[in-house]
């Protein structure tokens, strides 16, 4: 368990890096960066000739061009790549105007579609990015072009904030919070308060009645799950459904959105069959390869300029 003072952070969740071996880098064409500054989680990625060489995904800190920086590092530390061999580099996210090495930033909505659309291929209609603060589903086209989207309107409830405020509370790490949520008798009512301040109230109430923790936290998953759909509901969600971010790992509100939906989200795999056993699949990084790969496109239709050769 992650600790800092001696005190558990059950909301902590395990950061990542990744080193695809198997390109060489010196050779190629065309090197662009995304790097993806949300406000809990900051991704970095790297595409060789479109292809993915490198990712880190960590957590955001008070100071956004930090962080950047320090996905950044973390992306290039285990490489001999320096941040000047990158041709192009794109910021996104909430702190995507405070990316130091971007030359560009573009916004969330547009980088995760895009991102989507080559994690999972051109089939994907609708992407449900459930980021740190707040929420968006996006209708996309078969290039993951942003064809209409829609905003929450509400708080941190029904977001990855959300669930790491209930992590603490309840005192159970955030990644088993999912599975434990299905080691149940029979599904509870949900949790009905909207907003973070009173959905902790109702949760302490239910510690103090004696419910059991596995209960409360599958009555919380299901809130999740329910407020997602009412936002999803508000714009026509089409099959072949994906959704980004760090709660499109919580098995627990993910099955319960699916089952209230009707519809099953698509398979977390990579659309690139040679990537399946190579490559680790993370819905946190939509945003930052979404980014890299606008990067790559630009500079392949002669759009911008690569920074090595300005």
């Amino acid at each position: 368990m992650p600790a800092e003072n001696g005190k558990n952070n059950f909301w902590r969740w395990p950061e990542g890096i990744f080193i695809n071996t198997n390109i060489g880098w010196e050779k190629g064409k065309i090197i662009t960066a995304g790097v993806d500054v949300g406000s809990v989680s900051s991704q970095a990625v790297i595409l060789v000739d479109g292809e993915l060489y490198a990712f880190a995904n960590t957590r955001t800190g008070s100071d956004s061009p930090d962080s950047a920086r320090k996905a950044m590092g973390m992306a290039l530390e285990k490489t001999d790549m320096k941040v000047e061999n990158i041709d192009y580099c794109i910021g996104t996210g909430y702190g995507r105007i405070n990316v130091p090495m971007a030359q560009q930033t573009i916004t969330e909505i547009a980088c995760h579609a895009r991102g989507a659309s080559y994690m999972y291929g051109p089939a994907v209609r609708t992407v449900m990015d459930i980021g740190g603060q707040d929420c968006k589903v996006i209708s996309v086209d078969e290039s993951g072009k942003v064809l209409n989207f829609m905003m929450n309107d509400k708080c941190a409830a029904g977001t990855g904030r959300g669930m790491e405020v209930f992590a603490d509370l309840i005192g159970v790490p955030v990644w088993e919070i999912g599975p434990r949520s299905f080691r149940i008798e029979r599904e509870p009512p949900i949790i009905n308060s909207t907003c973070v301040v009173f959905a902790k109230s109702e949760v302490v109430g239910l510690l103090e009645q004696g419910m059991p923790e596995n209960d409360i936290m599958a009555a919380y998953c299901s809130a999740m799950a329910h407020r997602i759909i009412e936002l999803l509901n508000r714009l026509a969600v089409q099959e072949k459904f994906v959704i980004t971010g760090g709660i499109a790992k919580n098995v627990g509100v993910v099955k319960r959105l699916e089952k209230e939906l009707g519809i099953k989200t698509m398979e977390k795999v990579w659309q690139k069959k040679e990537m399946r056993d190579k490559v680790p699949f993370d819905t946190q990084l939509a945003g930052a390869i979404g980014a890299a790969m606008f990067g790559f496109s630009m500079i392949e239709l002669g759009k911008v300029m690569s920074a090595r050769n300005a």
